[in-house]
């Protein structure tokens, strides 16, 4: 199934997923904790600066947050009671970090402002704020979110994308959230900072059926990929999602998929699957202009910040970001 003929997919999502956008606004905590962003930036601050790959940890809690039951901050959930964790999830598992910032962040902001901000929220504005710490674009965070009373393993291991998505695959699952090809692009940008693990990139290397390791001048990539990820073993051994400037956030990404140098199948896909298509073009051109980039990526984070969002009444104020208030 082509590109085009996933559109009709696009306008029913769009039309089922629920918008909010509305009802969240930039000063939400104006009047009962108008300091709430200064609480968040100062944490993000200080831990970014002792592990820069804090930063990534945090953009990707954001994701695969709104990715499961939207943004409601049900990923922070750990088992309890009837809820079972999407931590325990195979796109989570062993692989995603940064809740004990969340915990922390959440713990500043509980000593100011007690039961007023949503662990949605902090999400959000973290993410914001890591991005700008390595270098990429600021954004007006709207706010408002409420948390969720639920977590979803099930969907958390049907709808976060996988590293070895086809493009067609990405396309629908983008879609099923509301979010169109100009968001799956620039999006997708976000792995200019951050790195996997081998387990997620090893298929990348050794399947030769995959388009992007068809072409013998790659050769020298797939080998310098090869010695850090064997065919079996060190499952668990890291490498950057950007070779190129891995510790800054900017367009290099792009540059790497138009020669094939991404890190994972569902990077190069954008190219090597949609040769003179409309997501080709438009991954050149972030890979032209780093300003066309940031500001597509900013409004694709405002729009992906609204997927689902609990509001008014809905849900609660979690006091621990882990558990729901009893």
């Amino acid at each position: 199934m082509g590109v085009s003929k996933l559109w009709f997919i696009i306008v029913l999502a769009v039309i089922c997923v629920s918008s909010s956008t509305e009802e969240l606004v930039p000063d939400f905590y104006r009047e009962t904790c108008p300091w709430v962003e200064n609480v968040v930036s100062f944490v993000v601050r200080s831990r970014v600066l002792k592990q820069p790959r804090v930063a990534a940890q945090l953009l990707r809690l954001h994701f695969h947050d709104c990715f499961v039951q939207g943004c409601d901050g049900s990923v922070l959930l750990d088992n309890q009671g009837a809820i079972v964790s999407e931590k325990l999830a195979t796109p989570n598992l062993n692989s995603l970090r940064g809740f004990d910032v969340v915990d922390e962040i959440k713990a500043a902001v509980e000593e100011a402002c007690p039961l007023t901000v949503s662990c949605a929220d902090i999400l959000a504005i973290a993410a914001r704020d890591s991005v700008v710490l390595r270098g990429g674009p600021s954004w007006e965070v709207l706010l408002g979110r409420r948390d969720s009373l639920t977590a979803s393993l099930v969907d958390a291991n049907t709808f976060i994308p996988t590293p070895n998505s086809s493009l067609d695959a990405l396309i629908a699952n983008f879609a099923l959230q509301g979010l169109d090809i100009k968001d799956l692009v620039a999006l997708s940008g976000a792995h200019t900072i951050g790195v996997a693990r081998c387990t997620s990139f090893r298929q990348r290397i050794y399947d030769m059926s995959l388009e992007e390791n068809i072409y013998e001048r790659y050769s020298g990539f797939q080998k310098s990929l090869a010695s850090i990820c064997p065919a079996s073993g060190r499952d668990n051994q890291i490498t950057p999602l950007d070779y190129r400037t891995p510790a800054f956030f900017d367009n290099h990404y792009y540059l790497n998929i138009l020669e094939s140098k991404g890190l994972l199948h569902s990077d190069n896909v954008l190219v090597v699957e949609d040769q003179g298509g409309e997501i080709e073009q438009r991954v050149w051109d972030y890979a032209a202009n780093t300003e066309l980039f940031f500001e597509s990526f900013a409004d694709s984070m405002v729009k992906m910040g609204n997927i689902k969002v609990l509001v008014g009444v809905e849900g609660q104020i979690r006091e621990n970001c882990r558990f729901i208030n009893l």
